[in-house]
């Protein structure tokens, strides 16, 4: 039976075999079907991803009524239209023209505007669009204050700020140019490549704005984040975030405010650029001064009201000097206007002068008869400007200020500079410089200097200066000059005035006078009577009269208990030479005699003075070289040089 049980089980071993190979058969049949139908699924989801041509006139008749209704934009297109289903409904549009209702002047064409629906609202029969996008063509914004293109379409966007409005959650234009009206000078300006990203993602209530453009060839990005849709729906304030980057600066805000047709912002802001010339060049602007500052930063509170900036506490940064005060920037007018009051610890004024140099084509150290450039206000005098200005110390060059108190006043009329007040070397200086254009030629530059010192230590001032100290005493002083011309060369040549300077009770370092009497003109010798040579003097003073840039030595005279001692000749300014004499004269005896003393010749350039005794043969000083004024034979009147508009006896 064993055997027999056997036997069956091999009988029956075939027949399970081809059940067991049926099954796999259809196993394999099944697995067919499902790749199968996997594949005609993922070709019906490649064939829904990729894009089909649709007749034009069909999308822009589907297009347009949403259009129209929601925004009040017409609609039309003259290039080639394309849909895709997956993985979100899309249509896209060539050659499209966006017009108001009723308008002719586009708002937008040339473009290829795609679009991006809600795929449930497409399913009720809703068309809703979530993500919108302009790629090339031209954006034209307002260029005069009666265009009103835009008003009906901005009017209608606004709304779908407010709850529960659908509205498109991305909007991007990508490489369109953008034209529209200067805001400063009403003329129409450009701005290319511009790139712009607005998104309000669904779950937030905030605004992000993120954009790049070419302006004046100028690279530059920006961003504004943190609005608020409800609170500008509503004409609220709303909080925000800015930021703008361009190659010669940047620039960042953070605030609130309300963003109507006069927008009320107030925040805190900082402002940095390598170069203000620059900056203003790559803005189409201009402000007063700006051709002589070059890096600035300014950081502070603002707030602004119309078309005018508040700077309520300001803290700005010129170069190495840093101010504190307040301010104001107005646009209000037909040009800018600052008005400013700030104060410094510390002022270099060293790099203003410099710049102010440059401007003219000008150098401290350029040689005698430089024209440089144009003097013409008009790169200077680019906007308004009320400027006050006090600083503890300031310096400019070698020299040392104190308690320094200052005013700019800039208008399209001229410039007017102001040191109301400053301490140099124990003394107090004031003094005051003004430009206007000429009447008869605005290239040409009217000047008017004035000024005094009183108390003012010479002696101190000449080490400053890098000089001997040759005088000692406190000196007062006035000074007057005017002139004209088109370049500092022509200028100089031009100028008229008068200066005086006297010392009371002061001395002479390094000389005898007395002593040179008794030497009958001679100095002593060695290093030692020139230390211990001293020389005390009553009263020294004197006066200059300048004629066509010629100064005249009216009255010089120096005054001790022994002696006394006159000096004529003149001062050349267009050469930047002197040529002079100087007498001395011993006291009147008892008895009513005098008798001559030695004359010296003082002559040469500023930088090279040569003092040397008069011989005989020189005569009186007699400038023939320079046209200086000769001195006038007895009776007689004196020869005029060529140039000499005038003579006042």
């Amino acid at each position: 039976m064993g055997g027999g049980a056997r036997d069956d089980h091999r009988l029956d071993a075939p027949e399970g075999s081809g059940s067991r190979s049926s099954a796999r058969s259809a196993l394999s049949l099944r697995r067919l079907a499902s790749l199968l139908g996997l594949g005609v699924l993922a070709a019906g989801l490649a064939a829904g991803c990729l894009p089909w041509a649709v007749p034009t006139e069909r999308a822009v008749a589907f297009l347009g009524g949403p259009l129209a209704r929601t925004y009040g934009i017409v609609l039309s297109a003259s290039g080639p239209a394309e849909s895709a289903l997956l993985p979100l409904p899309r249509l896209s549009l060539g050659g499209v023209r966006l017009t108001s209702m009723g308008g002719e002047i586009p708002l937008a064409e040339g473009g290829a505007l795609k679009l991006q629906f809600n795929l449930f609202a497409l399913l009720t029969g809703r068309i809703e669009v979530t993500t919108a996008s302009l790629e090339g063509g031209m954006v034209n914004l307002p260029t005069r204050d009666d265009d009103m293109r835009w008003a009906e379409p901005r009017a209608r966007a606004a709304r779908l700020l407010e709850p529960g409005a659908a509205h498109p959650r991305r909007l991007t234009l990508s490489r369109v140019t953008v034209t529209g009206r200067d805001l400063r000078d009403g003329q129409t300006q450009t701005a290319q490549d511009v790139d712009l990203n607005v998104s309000w993602p669904a779950w937030s209530a905030e605004i992000d704005i993120a954009g790049a453009f070419r302006w004046n060839a100028v690279p530059a990005r920006f961003t504004v984040s943190g609005l608020r849709a409800a609170d500008l729906a509503a004409g609220a304030r709303s909080p925000f975030a800015a930021t703008a980057d361009w190659p010669a600066g940047s620039l960042s805000i953070e605030g609130d405010g309300s963003f109507t047709a006069q927008p009320a912002l107030t925040g805190s802001a900082s402002l940095r650029t390598r170069s203000v010339p620059e900056t203003l060049g790559w803005m189409g602007g201009d402000m007063a001064l700006s051709p002589v500052i070059e890096a600035l930063a300014l950081s502070g509170r603002f707030e602004v009201r119309e078309r005018t900036l508040l700077l309520p506490s300001v803290r700005l940064n010129i170069g190495e000097d840093r101010f504190e005060g307040a301010g104001s920037v107005s646009l209000a007018g037909a040009r800018p206007s600052i008005q400013a009051t700030l104060a410094a610890d510390t002022l270099n004024l060293a790099p203003l002068l410099a710049e102010t140099l440059r401007l003219f084509g000008l150098d401290a150290d350029d040689p005698p008869g430089r024209t440089g450039r144009s003097l013409a206000l008009r790169p200077l005098t680019g906007g308004d400007l009320d400027l006050r200005i006090s600083a503890g110390q300031a310096r400019m060059g070698p020299l040392a200020f104190e308690d320094v108190a200052a005013s700019v006043l800039v208008r399209q009329g001229g410039i007017e500079a102001s040191l109301n007040r400053a301490t140099l070397q124990g003394g107090l200086v004031k003094g005051r410089l003004g430009l206007t254009p000429g009447v008869d030629d605005p290239d040409k530059t009217e000047v008017r200097l004035q000024g005094a010192f009183d108390r003012l230590d010479f002696g101190a001032l000449l080490v400053d200066l890098g000089q001997d100290r040759w005088v000692f005493g406190g000196a007062r002083g006035q000074f007057t000059f005017e002139g004209a011309g088109t370049t500092p060369d022509a200028l100089v040549r031009h100028i008229d005035g008068r200066a005086s300077v006297a010392i009371d009770g002061g001395a002479l370092a390094g000389i005898d006078l007395a002593d040179v009497v008794h030497r009958n003109g001679a100095v002593a010798a060695g290093a030692l009577a020139r230390r211990n040579g001293r020389t005390a003097f009553e009263h020294a003073g004197l006066s200059l009269r300048v004629v066509d840039g010629i100064g005249e030595i009216v009255d010089a005279t120096l005054r001790t208990s022994a002696l006394t001692g006159a000096l004529s000749g003149a001062v050349v300014l267009p050469e930047r030479r002197i040529e002079t004499r100087a007498q001395i004269l011993p006291r009147a005896a008892p008895d009513g005699t005098t008798r001559p003393g030695p004359s010296y010749a003082i002559t040469g350039p500023w930088n090279a003075v040569v003092v040397r005794k008069a011989a005989p043969e020189d005569g009186d000083t007699g400038f023939t070289a320079t046209g200086a004024l000769r001195h006038p034979a007895a009776g007689g009147k004196p020869d005029l040089p060529p140039a000499a508009r005038a003579y006042a006896p």
